[in-house]
């Protein structure tokens, strides 16, 4: 019954369908709205981006990545890992690295 129910509907909505003109409304409507991108979330980010950056060199952040990286290597080395290919870390480090701009920059 169900099946009938939905072939009436659908055919009753196909005898009544109309077109309505509207002389070029919509394209002015969809003009008027305001842009995806708000000018204050583009300030914003910008904002936070600056304060990262300078709080990056307050705090010497490359000194930090670079102990971080050091020990990771160190740590490496002596462990019974230490036949691992560092090629294959350096990949990893670039895709990672890849991965974590692309959030930061492209991230709405």
């Amino acid at each position: 019954m169900t099946e009938i129910d939905d072939k009436m509907i659908s055919q009753f909505f196909q005898n009544e369908k109309k077109e309505i003109k509207d002389n070029g409304f919509s394209n002015r409507v969809m003009r008027h709205l305001p842009n995806r991108v708000d000018k204050l979330s583009n300030m914003w980010a910008a904002f936070c981006t600056a304060v990262a950056i300078i709080l990056f060199f307050v705090f010497n952040g490359l000194e930090a990545i670079l102990n971080i990286l050091r020990e990771a290597y160190n740590g490496t080395m002596q462990s019974s890992i230490a036949h691992l290919d560092l090629k294959s870390l350096l990949i990893a480090a670039i895709v990672l690295i890849s991965l974590g701009v692309k959030k930061v920059c492209y991230s709405d």
